[in-house]
């Protein structure tokens, strides 16, 4: 694979447990870290143990505004979009390359996804809309975890051992063709960490490009890491972000509804921290219509 191939961008905020696995998988590849801010010793870390890593460190203005800050740093054919906490099998990459060679359509190729004991991380999503919000928030696609119509939002029955097309993959690990990036834009950074390449798939797909699944290639993604599940409520802007950007008016604002209604029934049910959770969320999502929310800090 030559030099020119591909680069790769690793946006990380206090995950210093990961990252050199993360930074050792890739090798010789051209690398960006870019450090939202960490608190953990990272920008030390990298200086001293991969001097050949370039890196940026600034404010922690969210996951898209960092892999924007690296991307425009690269100028190779492809971008590789990797999680701090996650690492590529030995050959991944070159494997990923040599397919998006060969599927000049895609712009966006996700491998395989493994957890960190080997097992299958299910990697592929749906674009969020109230429907589909309502089968994951009211627990109904556990009716029919297989099912496009219960569970369309996480995939239900996609076969993540065959090369398909798919509407999102997940950020943790992707391969993005440059000539896309410059056709689309880069990332929304008004997404501050969940649903950003869920925008950017959408965008993608619009523009007649292609997101593949390549299960040719695999990637360890621990999951959680860098934010510890500490901010559902910026999952659920994530939601109302993308459906008051793409949907039809007045969708969002159902989604408010629906989510709320669907938190406190989490909050009843589930105890301890949990619970507390989901009955904080469902205080914050009933405290403003959508354009509020979308404007508060989380």
């Amino acid at each position: 694979m030559a030099d020119t191939d591909v680069a790769a961008v690793v946006v990380t905020h206090d995950a210093l447990l990961w990252l050199e696995l993360c930074l050792e998988s890739l090798g010789e590849t051209p690398t960006v870290v870019v450090d939202n801010a960490s608190a953990d010793g990272t920008p030390a870390f990298v200086r001293s143990r991969f001097p050949a890593v370039r890196l940026v460190e600034q404010g922690n203005d969210g996951l898209g505004a960092g892999w924007n800050r690296g991307i425009e740093l690269t100028q190779e054919r492809y971008v590789l979009i990797l999680n701090a906490d996650a690492w590529l099998t030995a050959g991944s990459l070159e494997r990923l390359v040599a397919f998006a060679d060969s599927r000049p359509d895609a712009a966006v190729v996700g491998p395989r996804l493994l957890n960190t004991d080997g097992s299958l991380q299910r990697s592929v999503r749906g674009f969020p809309t109230v429907w589909r919000l309502a089968t994951e928030y009211f627990f109904l696609r556990k009716l029919a975890p297989r099912s496009q119509a219960l569970n369309a939002f996480y995939a239900g029955g996609f076969d993540h051992d065959e090369v398909r097309e798919a509407e999102v993959v997940m950020g943790a690990c992707m391969l993005v063709r440059r000539s896309a990036i410059d056709e689309v834009g880069g990332l929304d950074e008004s997404f501050f960490l969940f649903s950003e390449e869920t925008d950017w798939c959408y965008r993608f797909r619009q523009a007649a490009w292609k997101v593949v699944f390549f299960p040719g290639a695999e990637c360890v993604h621990v999951g959680g890491a860098s934010h510890g599940g500490r901010l559902f409520r910026e999952n659920l802007r994530g939601h109302l972000r993308f459906l008051a950007k793409h949907a039809p008016p007045g969708r969002a604002e159902r989604a408010r509804r629906l989510l709320r209604i669907a938190c406190l029934v989490r909050g009843a049910i589930f105890p301890g921290t949990r619970g507390v959770m989901y009955r904080e969320a469902a205080a914050w999502l009933g405290s403003g219509g959508v354009p509020a929310l979308l404007e508060r800090a989380a």
